[in-house]
């Protein structure tokens, strides 16, 4: 780590095929958008040799964020890989957008990743959705590590952000969360700000020295080494409290001296074990530089302390038809298990798939299986296809490095895999296999669109099965009721990319319109209608007449269709077509063009003629029935009501529970949840909870989640009912 001897930096930077898993590292970078996460990553590659001085690749393009729409955004939208080699090792580091439309982009990321970095900008501190993410990481017992970043601003303050991130991210043991580095400052300037220029290791008792724009090591003075002495004996009594040497502390509280490669060696197995989680620091190399402060360390932190994919445990695989099968974890000589954790489609190379690798070996040219089960609710159906892959590559920026193979640990994109989509699992043509989907947030903003020409028409469809391929967080709606076409997504900003990647990527320009829910209308009392059809003038004539009684059912009943006829005054043949006739009207319905339910309509009585009945005539008088029976009828106009579970923090629940009386909800139980959360469980129309998604974000400070189930439709308030009505006879 850090804390060893003189770093030795890598090959150039430049990623090549690893040769063993024990050589690679996947590293997740976490935090909130602004946090400076990408400005990271660029510094990682820059003191690895893989960017020039300037941070940038030979190509001229960052090394993250190279997308165009990125570049208009100002922000990460996407999740993107950089690789860079440091001291013999692989590292694949994984940069994830931090804001929070684009979660499913990070949780593709945590899916790939082996461990995770949780960068803290020291100006804005944690926010809510960096503790929920790491109190994901924390159930499923991934290594972490935490990184302060912005130390150059005015009121940055490494010591009480460390505290602060004891108290976010250490709340079963605060003394897990501790810093291996304290800073150096160099002399004030004109604004009495003292620069950040080192790190002082707590355990070598080293001074590393950046301001050169190149780490230097040298020895601390006298008046140095008793300003680290609390923090460096915290740091080693929690290191050695989470030892595998039990021994270890009896020895320390009896006043040995533990020796440093002792203490390096337990820091790392604890790191790797998922229970210390140790605080470092990092800067962007200033022009000129060649090394980040703190770049070196965290180097030395992911290489030495973050584990190899040898030590996960394998992931859960099936054959497609569901039956269990076992594989050995992280073998390159097994059977091929890999997975496909993005989808991107390149204008010039098509559609680019990146993939992780969990067994096997995959292989230009190779014929592979691919198999996605699990996401139909997404607009994703279930397939089992043999695709032949292209060349794969390791990317960097707008490059594409080819690779020779990519073994079990290591990742890589392919091309060419047509087919598969985000979430899919590739295995051998021979040996299907299926790895579980990881789990997706629900996209709970609607967006109803319709293609701005007739061209666009043309368009839409291959469009949207694209965007929905490469991002299943989306999902993709032809609702039958309305005749719209909605698009699903996390918030307004995911929507705003997924508009944009329609109309650059695939050349679509779509018309946002407003949404609109079911309706629905049913009786609101029993009702009588007379159908009359009789028309002789010229021609073949017609003569059907039949009489009818509404009333209404229970919700759920859908429509009822009696027949009480008695002594053949409708003719036994023509009673289906009435039944057709009334279940017609009934789909268009009655009162303002929203079908008819739960109602139970019964025939009692009619007429026919011997020469001029037929099936069309009773079917346009049984139509006319109905609607002669709602003329005279109150109708009831009904909505669809959803069951709405919010999980919010204690402090937002009770504007929370305001919020959603105000959106003519009706609250039906809360419960502790643990941590800190209730969870909210209320039933709220559809109609009020349309941006739902984003005005709890708003409320909750990105903190609250929520999500949504039909429950059933019931009556509308006369009021909005009337203004519905009104609206739909003024509409053309």
């Amino acid at each position: 780590m850090g804390d060893k001897a003189n770093a030795h930096p890598g090959a150039a930077g430049r990623a090549t095929a690893a040769d063993h898993p024990a050589s690679v590292r996947n590293v997740v970078l976490v935090g909130h958008s602004g946090s400076g996460k990408t400005t990271l990553v660029e510094a990682l590659a820059l003191t690895a040799g893989a960017v020039n001085r300037a941070g940038r690749v030979e190509d001229g393009g960052t090394v993250s964020d190279y997308d165009e729409i990125e570049h208009r955004q100002q922000r990460s939208v996407q999740l993107s890989l950089v690789p860079v080699e440091w001291g013999g090792y692989k590292i694949n580091v994984l940069d994830t957008p931090g804001y929070a439309d684009f979660v499913g982009e990070l949780r593709a990321g945590l899916r790939a990743a082996d461990a995770a970095l949780f960068v803290v900008s020291a100006s804005d501190g944690v926010d809510g959705s960096t503790r929920m993410v790491w109190e994901e990481c924390a159930a499923v017992g991934m290594p972490r590590a935490i990184v302060i970043t912005h130390l150059e601003a005015a009121r940055a303050d490494f010591d009480e952000m460390t505290r602060t991130c004891a108290e976010a991210f250490g709340a079963d043991d605060p003394d897990a969360v501790l810093p291996l580095y304290l800073p150096l400052h160099g002399a004030p300037g004109p604004d009495g700000h003292a620069p950040v220029t080192g790190l002082i290791g707590l355990l070598s008792q080293k001074l590393y020295d950046y301001s050169s724009g190149e780490r230097k090591e040298s020895e601390p003075g006298p008046d140095q080494l008793p300003l680290i002495e609390e923090a460096r004996n915290r740091l080693i009594e929690g290191i050695i409290s989470e030892s595998e040497d039990e021994t270890l502390m009896d020895r320390y509280l009896g006043g040995e001296e533990i020796d440093f490669k002792t203490l390096v060696q337990d820091l790392e197995r604890a790191v790797a074990r998922g229970v210390f989680f140790p605080v470092l620091a990092a800067a962007p190399a200033a022009d000129g530089a060649r090394q980040g402060l703190g770049t070196v360390e965290l180097l030395e932190l992911i290489t030495g302390g973050f584990p190899t994919p040898l030590e996960p445990e394998a992931p859960k695989v099936t054959t497609p038809d569901g039956k269990p099968r076992e594989i050995k974890a992280c073998d390159p000589d097994g059977p091929l298990v890999a997975e496909v954790v993005k989808t991107a489609s390149d204008p010039y190379v098509g559609r680019i798939s990146l993939v992780r690798v969990f067994s096997g070996t995959l292989r230009p040219d190779q014929t592979v299986h691919v198999s996605g089960h699990g996401l139909a609710d997404r607009g994703h159906e279930d397939h089992d296809v043999d695709e032949r892959i292209g060349a794969l590559s390791a990317p960097f920026g707008k490059q594409q490095r080819v690779l020779s193979r990519a073994i079990a640990g290591d990742m890589a994109c392919v091309a060419k895999l047509n087919r598969a989509e985000t979430g899919d699992t590739l295995s051998a043509k021979d040996d299907p296999l299926l790895m579980e989907p990881w789990e997706m947030p629900d996209p709970l903003l609607p967006l109803a669109i319709h293609a701005h020409s007739k061209a666009d028409e043309d368009k839409l469809s291959q469009g949207l099965s694209r965007l929905v391929a490469e991002d299943p967080t989306m999902r993709l709606e032809q609702n039958q009721d309305t005749h719209q076409v909605v698009l699903w997504c996390l918030g307004e900003a995911h929507a705003d990319v997924a508009l944009e990647r329609l109309r650059s990527r695939y050349g679509v320009q779509v018309d946002v319109v407003p949404h609109k829910v079911s309706l629905r209308e049913t009786f609101a009392a029993k009702s009588a209608g007379r159908g009359r059809h009789v028309k002789q003038s010229g021609g073949h004539g017609q003569y059907a007449i039949c009489e009818i009684e509404v009333e209404p059912l229970p919700g759920g009943s859908g429509i009822e269709f009696v027949d009480k006829v008695v002594g053949g005054a409708v003719p036994r043949q023509f009673i289906p077509s009435v039944e057709k006739g009334v279940r017609a009207q009934a789909a268009k319905g009655v009162a303002a063009g929203y079908p008819l339910i739960d109602v139970r309509v019964t025939l009692l009585d009619g007429k026919a003629h011997s020469v001029d009945s037929s099936d069309a005539a009773f079917q346009t008088a049984g139509a006319l029935a109905l609607r002669e029976a709602a003329a005279d009828a109150k109708i009831h106009l009904l909505e669809p009501v959803a069951e709405v579970s919010v999980l919010v923090g204690d402090d937002y629940v009770g504007a929370v529970m305001s919020d959603l009386s105000g959106r003519r909800g009706r609250v039906v139980g809360t419960e502790q949840a643990g941590g800190g959360r209730t969870l909210v469980r209320a039933e709220v129309p559809e109609i009020e909870i349309d941006r739902y998604a984003v005005d709890l974000r708003s409320l909750s400070h990105g903190t609250a989640r929520f999500s949504r189930r039909y429950a059933r439709h019931e009556p509308m308030p006369a009021h909005i009912a009337e203004k519905i009505r009104e609206q739909a006879q003024d509409s053309p």
